[in-house]
């Protein structure tokens, strides 16, 4: 896949001389032939669909779990039954997937640019797509709200979680119009007001909820640019296939930050678990549950983010480094349906304060 510049082309043959066969590229640079990066260059007949074959099974399978999880999750636990929570888990899957895409285009550019030699081509913005998709799930939320509540539009507005979703929506697209206008830095501050909002959102309990919040700020930030930004990276070193000196500089530039969000994620994440999760429920409550499901996902995420980073760091060519973070992505957006599935669960204080 990353592979350097073909050999330069042989010297024209004279008059009358029959052209000479192209050179064959020197070992180690074969020039990429198409599909699957760091395989080698040959007839790929039958094997075009692989990608977009996987790619929709992944959709499938992300839908299947964020619709059925919530219900398996609280089976045999005792606890209310949350109405929509399939539906619910979707919408805010589709919502935190808009927020990584938009925060990771922003971070992105900012690693993309130091790169020495890099190519001057760059990938296409999905940042408007993504914020549009993302104020359509929040509008969601609300009519779905507006259902199970039995109120109107106008009178949802004015719950507090009605408003929150108000301003989400609202905030997302004012971020998709300043994407848009060819100025795209102007949309941190309607993202911060996102994920200010949705923080509130998330904690409507009379326990701390502004420590709470606070700490979901800088989680759900630090997710954003971990997933959004190595999404955009992947993007960018798949483009920069014939470069392979500057893809393996940006992958460990990425490689770099993504320890500190890393850090960050691991420490307000198990704030937010001694605080939220009773350890006498942590098998026997939905939130538990699924909280020991994404844990899990995140070892295996570890796992992939380690080993691309070692065959980063002892190969020239990152065709193999490159694949073990594309996995690395499938994982962690599989973390991202079950972290919606975590904000749809019941509290799971309710059932350790039961007699």
């Amino acid at each position: 896949m990353f592979s350097g510049p073909p050999a330069d082309p042989a010297t024209p043959p004279g008059p009358g001389a029959p052209a000479a066969a192209a050179a064959p590229a020197p070992t180690g640079e074969a020039p990429f032939a198409g599909g699957i990066p760091g395989e080698p260059p040959g007839p790929r007949a039958g094997r075009s669909w692989t990608a977009p074959l996987l790619l929709c099974a992944a959709g499938v399978l992300a839908l299947l779990v964020a619709l059925l999880g919530p219900g398996l999750v609280a089976r045999g636990t005792g606890e209310l039954r949350i109405p929509g929570a399939g539906l619910t888990t979707v919408l805010r899957t589709v919502l935190f997937a808009a927020l990584a895409l938009h925060l990771g285009e922003l971070l992105a550019p900012q690693l993309i640019r130091p790169v020495r030699g890099r190519p001057r081509t760059a990938v296409r913005s999905w940042a408007v797509y993504a914020s549009l998709a993302g104020a359509a799930a929040a509008a969601g939320q609300i009519v779905r709200l507006a259902a199970v509540s039995d109120l109107g539009i106008t009178e949802t507005y004015g719950t507090r979680e009605g408003g929150l979703l108000l301003l989400i929506a609202n905030g997302l697209v004012l971020a998709a119009v300043c994407a848009a206008s060819g100025r795209p830095a102007l949309a941190l501050a309607p993202l911060a007001l996102v994920i200010g909002a949705e923080a509130l959102r998330a904690h409507p309990e009379a326990y701390s909820p502004e420590f709470g919040a606070a700490l979901t700020v800088v989680h759900l930030t630090a997710a954003s640019l971990w997933t959004g930004g190595l999404l955009y990276v992947l993007r960018t070193m798949w483009l920069w296939r014939g470069s392979p000196v500057a893809a393996r500089a940006l992958l460990g530039r990425y490689a770099r930050l993504a320890i500190w969000l890393y850090v960050a994620l691991a420490a307000t994440g198990t704030a937010s678990t001694l605080r939220r999760l009773p350890l006498d429920v942590v098998f026997t409550s939905a939130y538990g549950r699924t909280l020991l499901v994404k844990l899990a996902l995140m070892a295996v995420v570890s796992v992939l983010a380690v080993a691309a980073r070692r065959r980063m760091l002892r190969d020239a060519d990152p065709s193999v480094a490159h694949r073990l973070a594309r996995r690395e992505q499938v994982v962690l957006g599989l973390v991202v349906v079950v972290s919606a599935i975590l904000t749809v669960v019941p509290d799971p204080h309710w059932i350790s304060l039961r007699p």
